[in-house]
Protein backbone atom coordinates (compact mmCIF):
# COMPACT_ATOMS: atom_id res chain seq x y z
CA UNK A 1 0.00 0.00 0.00
CA UNK A 2 1.17 3.13 -0.73
CA UNK A 3 2.72 5.29 2.21
CA UNK A 4 0.59 8.67 1.60
CA UNK A 5 1.75 10.91 4.63
CA UNK A 6 4.90 11.26 6.79
CA UNK A 7 5.09 13.05 9.99
CA UNK A 8 8.56 14.33 11.05
CA UNK A 9 8.78 15.47 14.58
CA UNK A 10 12.14 16.83 15.95
CA UNK A 11 12.53 17.08 19.38
CA UNK A 12 14.91 17.86 22.47
CA UNK A 13 13.77 17.46 26.18
CA UNK A 14 9.78 16.80 25.42
CA UNK A 15 10.01 14.10 27.76
CA UNK A 16 6.24 14.91 28.90
CA UNK A 17 4.62 16.16 26.10
CA UNK A 18 5.41 12.82 23.64
CA UNK A 19 2.30 10.69 24.98
CA UNK A 20 -0.31 13.15 24.57
CA UNK A 21 1.67 14.10 20.95
CA UNK A 22 1.12 10.39 19.98
CA UNK A 23 -2.36 10.55 20.78
CA UNK A 24 -3.43 13.50 18.86
CA UNK A 25 -1.48 12.85 15.85
CA UNK A 26 -3.16 8.89 15.84
CA UNK A 27 -6.05 10.42 16.13
CA UNK A 28 -5.97 12.80 13.52
CA UNK A 29 -4.60 10.75 10.74
CA UNK A 30 -6.72 7.98 11.58
CA UNK A 31 -10.01 10.28 11.33
CA UNK A 32 -8.53 11.23 8.32
CA UNK A 33 -8.13 7.75 7.01
CA UNK A 34 -4.41 8.78 5.57
CA UNK A 35 -1.44 6.08 5.33
CA UNK A 36 1.26 7.66 7.43
CA UNK A 37 4.32 6.93 9.18
CA UNK A 38 5.75 8.79 11.86
CA UNK A 39 9.38 9.63 12.58
CA UNK A 40 10.66 11.35 15.98
CA UNK A 41 14.43 12.64 15.99
CA UNK A 42 15.80 13.21 19.35
CA UNK A 43 18.10 15.76 19.02
CA UNK A 44 19.94 14.44 22.32
CA UNK A 45 17.62 14.77 25.25
CA UNK A 46 18.43 14.21 28.41
CA UNK A 47 15.45 13.77 30.19
CA UNK A 48 14.20 10.70 29.03
CA UNK A 49 12.71 11.37 25.85
CA UNK A 50 14.45 8.50 24.23
CA UNK A 51 12.86 5.83 26.83
CA UNK A 52 9.39 7.42 26.00
CA UNK A 53 9.62 7.01 22.30
CA UNK A 54 11.63 3.30 22.81
CA UNK A 55 8.13 2.29 24.60
CA UNK A 56 5.64 3.70 21.79
CA UNK A 57 7.44 2.61 19.12
CA UNK A 58 7.04 -1.19 20.96
CA UNK A 59 3.51 -0.69 20.58
CA UNK A 60 2.82 0.96 16.88
CA UNK A 61 5.49 -0.35 13.70
CA UNK A 62 4.73 2.95 12.30
CA UNK A 63 6.48 4.76 14.82
CA UNK A 64 10.18 5.56 13.86
CA UNK A 65 12.48 6.92 16.01
CA UNK A 66 16.07 7.93 14.88
CA UNK A 67 17.93 9.07 18.20
CA UNK A 68 21.18 11.37 17.91
CA UNK A 69 24.32 10.87 19.89
CA UNK A 70 24.36 14.31 21.07
CA UNK A 71 22.38 17.89 20.37
CA UNK A 72 23.02 18.81 16.99
CA UNK A 73 19.99 21.10 16.25
CA UNK A 74 16.59 21.24 14.09
CA UNK A 75 18.38 21.77 10.91
CA UNK A 76 20.73 18.53 11.56
CA UNK A 77 16.94 16.56 12.72
CA UNK A 78 15.10 17.63 10.10
CA UNK A 79 17.69 16.75 7.34
CA UNK A 80 17.78 13.38 8.58
CA UNK A 81 14.37 12.56 8.88
CA UNK A 82 13.52 14.00 5.30
CA UNK A 83 15.94 11.81 3.94
CA UNK A 84 14.46 8.82 5.81
CA UNK A 85 10.46 10.00 4.95
CA UNK A 86 8.54 7.65 2.26
CA UNK A 87 5.30 9.69 2.09
CA UNK A 88 4.44 11.36 -0.93
CA UNK A 89 3.23 14.19 1.55
CA UNK A 90 6.11 15.16 4.24
CA UNK A 91 4.27 16.95 7.43
CA UNK A 92 6.79 18.79 10.07
CA UNK A 93 5.42 20.34 13.43
CA UNK A 94 6.81 20.62 16.67
CA UNK A 95 6.71 18.03 19.80
CA UNK A 96 5.78 20.71 22.27
CA UNK A 97 1.84 20.45 21.50
CA UNK A 98 1.22 24.16 20.60
CA UNK A 99 1.41 22.82 16.85
CA UNK A 100 -2.14 21.25 16.41
CA UNK A 101 -1.67 17.66 14.42
CA UNK A 102 -6.19 18.17 13.48
CA UNK A 103 -5.16 20.75 11.11
CA UNK A 104 -2.44 18.33 8.93
CA UNK A 105 -5.17 17.01 6.70
CA UNK A 106 -6.61 20.29 6.07
CA UNK A 107 -2.88 21.86 5.55
CA UNK A 108 -2.58 18.62 2.95
CA UNK A 109 -6.14 19.93 1.15
CA UNK A 110 -4.67 23.58 0.57
CA UNK A 111 -1.57 21.92 -0.41
CA UNK A 112 -3.75 20.22 -3.08
CA UNK A 113 -4.57 23.15 -4.72
CA UNK A 114 -1.31 23.08 -6.51
CA UNK A 115 1.36 24.20 -3.88
CA UNK A 116 4.57 22.05 -3.12
CA UNK A 117 5.00 23.37 0.48
CA UNK A 118 2.47 24.96 2.33
CA UNK A 119 3.37 26.64 5.54
CA UNK A 120 1.26 27.38 8.50
CA UNK A 121 0.55 30.56 9.57
CA UNK A 122 0.10 31.39 13.44
CA UNK A 123 -2.13 34.36 13.15
CA UNK A 124 -2.94 34.24 16.78
CA UNK A 125 0.19 33.49 18.38
CA UNK A 126 -0.20 32.22 22.22
CA UNK A 127 3.27 33.39 23.19
CA UNK A 128 4.54 36.42 25.19
CA UNK A 129 4.86 39.68 23.64
CA UNK A 130 8.57 39.64 23.68
CA UNK A 131 8.70 36.85 21.06
CA UNK A 132 5.48 37.32 19.01
CA UNK A 133 7.13 41.12 18.50
CA UNK A 134 10.90 40.06 17.49
CA UNK A 135 8.70 37.37 15.43
CA UNK A 136 6.65 39.97 13.35
CA UNK A 137 9.52 41.85 12.47
CA UNK A 138 11.85 39.17 11.27
CA UNK A 139 8.78 37.45 9.51
CA UNK A 140 7.96 41.04 7.21
CA UNK A 141 11.70 41.48 6.78
CA UNK A 142 12.45 38.19 5.12
CA UNK A 143 9.13 38.09 3.15
CA UNK A 144 10.70 41.78 1.56
CA UNK A 145 14.32 40.44 0.98
CA UNK A 146 13.43 37.07 -0.23
CA UNK A 147 10.39 37.45 -2.01
CA UNK A 148 8.54 34.33 -0.48
CA UNK A 149 5.34 36.57 0.68
CA UNK A 150 3.83 34.52 3.61
CA UNK A 151 3.32 35.97 7.49
CA UNK A 152 5.23 33.06 9.63
CA UNK A 153 8.13 31.84 8.37
CA UNK A 154 9.22 29.66 10.77
CA UNK A 155 6.12 27.89 11.79
CA UNK A 156 6.85 24.45 12.47
CA UNK A 157 3.68 23.52 11.05
CA UNK A 158 4.09 22.37 7.41
CA UNK A 159 3.48 20.12 4.81
CA UNK A 160 5.30 19.41 1.86
CA UNK A 161 5.61 17.40 -1.41
CA UNK A 162 7.78 14.30 -1.12
CA UNK A 163 10.26 15.96 -3.82
CA UNK A 164 10.44 19.03 -2.06
CA UNK A 165 12.23 17.86 0.96
CA UNK A 166 14.50 15.91 -0.79
CA UNK A 167 16.08 18.37 -2.25
CA UNK A 168 16.31 20.44 1.15
CA UNK A 169 19.28 20.26 3.41
CA UNK A 170 19.31 22.79 5.76
CA UNK A 171 22.12 22.62 8.84
CA UNK A 172 23.36 25.37 11.27
CA UNK A 173 19.63 27.19 11.64
CA UNK A 174 19.14 27.44 7.99
CA UNK A 175 15.57 25.12 9.06
CA UNK A 176 13.57 28.52 9.89
CA UNK A 177 14.18 29.58 6.03
CA UNK A 178 12.94 26.42 4.55
CA UNK A 179 10.06 27.79 2.99
CA UNK A 180 12.68 30.38 1.43
CA UNK A 181 15.10 27.84 0.41
CA UNK A 182 12.17 26.04 -1.63
CA UNK A 183 11.19 28.86 -3.07
CA UNK A 184 14.56 29.56 -4.40
CA UNK A 185 14.62 26.08 -5.59
CA UNK A 186 11.38 27.16 -7.99
CA UNK A 187 8.96 25.65 -5.84
CA UNK A 188 5.60 27.03 -5.13
CA UNK A 189 5.05 27.85 -1.68
CA UNK A 190 1.46 28.76 0.18
CA UNK A 191 0.07 29.44 3.78
CA UNK A 192 -3.35 28.36 5.98
CA UNK A 193 -3.93 29.63 9.35
CA UNK A 194 -3.76 27.39 11.99
CA UNK A 195 -4.67 26.59 15.55
CA UNK A 196 -1.73 27.81 18.16
CA UNK A 197 -1.82 26.39 21.74
CA UNK A 198 0.25 27.68 24.64
CA UNK A 199 2.78 25.66 25.66
CA UNK A 200 1.54 22.80 28.75
CA UNK A 201 5.19 21.57 29.57
CA UNK A 202 8.97 22.75 29.28
CA UNK A 203 10.35 26.24 27.94
CA UNK A 204 10.99 27.87 25.19
CA UNK A 205 14.43 27.41 23.37
CA UNK A 206 13.71 30.90 21.71
CA UNK A 207 16.15 33.89 22.72
CA UNK A 208 16.74 36.94 21.64
CA UNK A 209 20.37 35.96 20.23
CA UNK A 210 18.21 33.46 17.90
CA UNK A 211 16.50 36.96 16.32
CA UNK A 212 19.58 38.61 16.51
CA UNK A 213 21.02 35.74 14.60
CA UNK A 214 17.99 35.42 12.31
CA UNK A 215 19.05 38.15 9.83
CA UNK A 216 22.86 36.95 9.40
CA UNK A 217 21.31 33.28 8.61
CA UNK A 218 18.95 34.90 5.92
CA UNK A 219 21.56 36.84 4.37
CA UNK A 220 23.23 33.45 4.02
CA UNK A 221 20.65 32.00 2.26
CA UNK A 222 20.58 34.72 -0.30
CA UNK A 223 24.50 34.51 -0.70
CA UNK A 224 24.16 30.17 -0.95
CA UNK A 225 21.25 30.39 -3.15
CA UNK A 226 23.35 32.45 -6.13
CA UNK A 227 27.13 31.79 -5.29
CA UNK A 228 27.44 28.37 -3.45
CA UNK A 229 27.92 27.16 -6.43
CA UNK A 230 30.11 29.34 -8.32
CA UNK A 231 31.72 31.72 -5.88
CA UNK A 232 34.27 32.65 -8.94
CA UNK A 233 31.09 34.65 -10.12
CA UNK A 234 30.96 36.72 -7.21
CA UNK A 235 34.69 36.89 -6.23
CA UNK A 236 35.20 36.48 -9.91
CA UNK A 237 33.45 40.03 -10.91
CA UNK A 238 34.65 42.19 -7.75
CA UNK A 239 38.40 41.07 -8.48
CA UNK A 240 37.60 42.39 -12.09
CA UNK A 241 36.24 45.69 -11.59
CA UNK A 242 38.55 46.20 -9.00
CA UNK A 243 41.79 45.52 -10.68
CA UNK A 244 40.43 47.26 -13.65
CA UNK A 245 39.65 50.30 -11.62
CA UNK A 246 43.23 50.59 -10.02
CA UNK A 247 44.72 49.88 -13.47
CA UNK A 248 42.68 52.95 -14.89
CA UNK A 249 44.61 54.94 -12.17
CA UNK A 250 47.52 54.23 -12.35
CA UNK A 251 47.45 54.40 -16.42
CA UNK A 252 46.34 57.90 -15.21
CA UNK A 253 49.07 58.70 -13.54
CA UNK A 254 51.19 57.48 -16.10
CA UNK A 255 50.00 59.68 -18.31
CA UNK A 256 50.72 62.43 -15.88
CA UNK A 257 54.39 61.36 -15.53
CA UNK A 258 55.04 61.21 -18.83
CA UNK A 259 53.87 64.74 -19.58
CA UNK A 260 56.66 65.79 -16.93
CA UNK A 261 53.95 66.06 -13.45
CA UNK A 262 55.05 64.36 -10.32
CA UNK A 263 53.32 62.08 -9.01
CA UNK A 264 54.95 60.51 -6.04
CA UNK A 265 53.02 61.77 -3.10
CA UNK A 266 49.54 61.79 -4.77
CA UNK A 267 47.31 59.35 -2.66
CA UNK A 268 45.11 58.15 -5.85
CA UNK A 269 48.68 56.35 -6.59
CA UNK A 270 48.57 54.20 -3.32
CA UNK A 271 44.62 53.90 -4.01
CA UNK A 272 46.06 52.63 -7.45
CA UNK A 273 48.01 50.41 -6.09
CA UNK A 274 45.47 49.17 -3.11
CA UNK A 275 42.80 48.34 -6.01
CA UNK A 276 44.65 46.17 -8.26
CA UNK A 277 46.36 43.78 -5.14
CA UNK A 278 42.70 43.62 -3.61
CA UNK A 279 41.44 42.17 -7.51
CA UNK A 280 44.05 39.81 -7.11
CA UNK A 281 42.82 38.92 -3.56
CA UNK A 282 39.39 38.53 -4.91
CA UNK A 283 40.36 36.56 -8.29
CA UNK A 284 41.97 33.93 -5.42
CA UNK A 285 39.23 34.05 -3.51
CA UNK A 286 37.12 33.09 -5.88
CA UNK A 287 39.21 30.14 -7.14
CA UNK A 288 39.75 28.51 -3.89
CA UNK A 289 36.19 28.88 -2.99
CA UNK A 290 35.82 27.04 -6.71
CA UNK A 291 37.99 24.19 -5.30
CA UNK A 292 36.44 24.18 -1.83
CA UNK A 293 33.43 23.31 -3.51
CA UNK A 294 34.60 20.76 -6.12
CA UNK A 295 36.02 18.95 -3.34
CA UNK A 296 33.49 19.08 -1.01
CA UNK A 297 32.05 15.55 0.19
CA UNK A 298 28.52 14.82 1.37
CA UNK A 299 29.64 13.73 4.89
CA UNK A 300 27.17 13.62 7.67
CA UNK A 301 27.34 16.59 10.35
CA UNK A 302 25.76 14.22 12.71
CA UNK A 303 25.83 11.00 14.64
CA UNK A 304 22.84 8.87 14.75
CA UNK A 305 23.26 6.33 17.98
CA UNK A 306 20.21 4.18 17.43
CA UNK A 307 17.23 3.71 14.76
CA UNK A 308 14.07 1.96 15.83
CA UNK A 309 11.50 0.34 13.24
CA UNK A 310 13.32 0.95 10.24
Amino acid sequence: MKLELSVVIPLYNEKESLPELYRQLTDALEKAQLTYELIFVDDGSRDGSSEVLEELAQKDSRLRVIQFQKNYGKSAALSVAFEAAEGEVVATLDADLQDDPYEIPQLIRKLEEGYDLVSGWKKKRRDPLSKKLPSKIFNRVTSLLSGVHIHDINCGLKVYRRFVVKTLHPYGELHRFLPVLAHLNGFTVGEKEVVHHPRKHGRSKFGASRFTAGFFDLMTVMFLSKYLKKPLHLFGILGVLSFIGGLGILIYLTILRLSGHWIGNRPILFLGILLMILGVQFVSIGLLGEMVTASQNSSEEYVVRRRINF
